[in-house]
């Protein structure tokens, strides 16, 4: 039986555009996995993920043993998101763009799930990602038009970090010009809805 986590980051929780993208890949996907489960995150509301502190980051640090009471549920809680990606087949996100970067929810996440000797490692030829034989599928939203442009600062940082935990097989689907009035909001959901059938042929859900 496969699972995906789906992972949605619009502050408009299931109804953002990027939350609904998401969606229409996830029901065709569930139609060609019967009995498949789908984990459901909403990373800016009801399962936001603290941002990273200080006191955070030393509870990675600290040896398990050493590790006080607060140390421990930090580090617990880091494990449960970690243990979730790493039991999912493939991965959903939702991902509109606020202020030209990546959404500070999604950011809190990377950072809880980013742990040395856990979903990385350190070689003598650099760092190795331990987090592998996923495929993750984005749904990109922005007001604007940054695919393929210097302003595009989401796509090669969601690439990056994914590749460093071991994640290579990375595919986005971009519905842009959203701000642009309702004609071009229109035309561009429904060429990422497009592409998004393209991803979901029964030769492509079967892959």
């Amino acid at each position: 039986m496969k699972t995906l986590l789906q992972l949605n980051t619009s502050l408009n929780a299931d109804g953002g555009q990027s939350s609904l993208l998401a969606k229409s890949y996830i029901s065709a996907w569930q139609a060609a996995n019967p009995g498949s489960t789908v984990k459901s995150r909403n990373l800016a509301t009801n399962d936001a993920v603290p941002h990273l502190t200080a006191e955070r980051f030393q509870a990675f640090l600290t040896k398990p043993e050493d590790r006080t009471v607060e140390q421990k549920a930090v580090t617990d809680y880091s494990d449960a998101l970690i243990d979730e990606l790493k039991n999912a087949d493939a991965i959903a996100i939702g991902l509109p763009m606020y202020n030209f970067g990546i959404p500070s929810q999604l950011k809190a996440y990377f950072d809880h799930i980013a742990r040395a000797g856990i979903t990385f490692q350190y070689s003598a030829t650099g760092p190795v990602g331990l987090v592998t034989n996923k495929k993750v599928y984005v749904f990109a939203t922005r007001g604007g038009f940054y695919a393929g442009t210097p302003a595009d600062t989401q796509t090669q940082y969601v690439r990056d970090f994914l590749k460093f935990i071991g994640v290579t097989d990375v595919e986005f689907v971009y519905a842009e010009g959203l701000a642009y009035g309702p004609e071009s909001a229109e035309a561009n959901l429904g060429k990422a809805n497009a592409a998004i059938g393209l991803l979901t042929t029964p030769e492509k859900l079967a892959a």
